[in-house]
């Protein structure tokens, strides 16, 4: 079991979730819960001045993205080890948490037990997954293995302005091109991603870090 008392928060929108985790935590020797919030900005507020060693975070929240909030967190309070706890399973996700400072990501079809361990887990200084993340992160996504599509400048201007929700007319008139000829690159984008559209183009850009 845990060798000292850890505190720890819970961060979810959903208060039947809190009051689960609570429930399960509350029989854990050594856990002791600081707070339960259901906001980012109360969130923030709370580790000003009680910071803690391990903090659930939820991706999904009213008024911050879960992601945003996590790289908040780790310059607020640097040694509080966030644990991603999420129905979210896209491995761009994950990945972003992680960039964002994350100790480890777990799916909430987690046991109490593998909680528990992969709290134990972050404490010791390591990233933990739950095991369904484990096998989300070891199998790689298609983009993955195609490997990253060489662009032409031209065409990651483009793919950006689409990414924004421009249309082809917008995109014609910001670079000062024909629509046909903005035609033209977003189909050599479809056929260099080998991707059915263009959302599916930005989909893999974006899990690539093009965009």
């Amino acid at each position: 079991m845990l060798t000292k008392v850890t505190t720890l928060c819970i961060v979810d929108d959903h208060l039947i979730v809190l009051e689960g985790l609570q429930k399960l935590l509350a029989n854990v020797k050594d856990i002791q819960i600081s707070g339960c919030f259901t906001t980012g900005a109360a969130t923030l507020a709370h580790l000003q001045t009680n910071p803690v060693d391990i903090l659930l975070l939820d991706i999904s929240l009213p008024d911050i993205n879960g992601i945003e909030l996590c790289k908040e967190i780790k310059i607020l309070s640097p040694a509080t080890r966030i644990l991603a706890l999420s129905n979210h399973s896209e491995r761009s996700l994950i990945l972003q948490m992680l960039q964002n400072g994350a100790s480890g990501y777990l799916l909430k079809n987690v046991s109490g037990e593998e909680l528990v361990a992969c709290i134990q887990e972050a404490l010791g200084g390591l990233v933990t997954f739950s095991k369904a993340v484990k096998e989300i992160m070891a199998r790689p996504s298609m983009t993955e293995l195609k490997g990253t599509p060489q662009l032409t400048k031209r065409e990651k201007e483009i793919l950006l302005l689409v990414s924004e929700g421009k249309t082809t007319l917008d995109i014609a008139q910001l670079l000062n091109l024909s629509p046909l000829t903005v035609e033209t690159h977003r189909k050599n984008l479809i056929q260099k991603f080998q991707a059915p559209n263009m959302a599916a183009v930005v989909k893999a850009a974006t899990q690539q870090g093009l965009v």
